[in-house]
């Protein structure tokens, strides 16, 4: 499950909330694939706005795979 920071007691946005949960089961192996990352990337802009608990969604799951925490598949 991906670390976050969004702070508890914070209304946490719908899309917010299916962002996690698609970073979450992407990276339940350590291993994300390309479709996997581009669904993720297209959720978080779905609605045509990334919004502040979106950012660190993205920002925290782009350091992972920075860190090599996570890895993308290839093909």
């Amino acid at each position: 499950m991906i670390k976050h920071k969004l702070v508890e007691n914070m209304k946490v946005s719908s899309s917010a909330v299916k962002l996690r949960e698609a970073i979450d089961k992407a990276v339940e192996d350590s291993f994300v694939t390309r479709e996997e990352y581009d669904r993720i990337i297209t959720l978080a802009s779905e609605d045509g706005e990334i919004d502040s608990q979106e950012q660190v969604l993205l920002k925290e799951f782009h350091q992972m795979i920075y860190d090599k925490d996570i890895k993308i598949k290839k093909a």
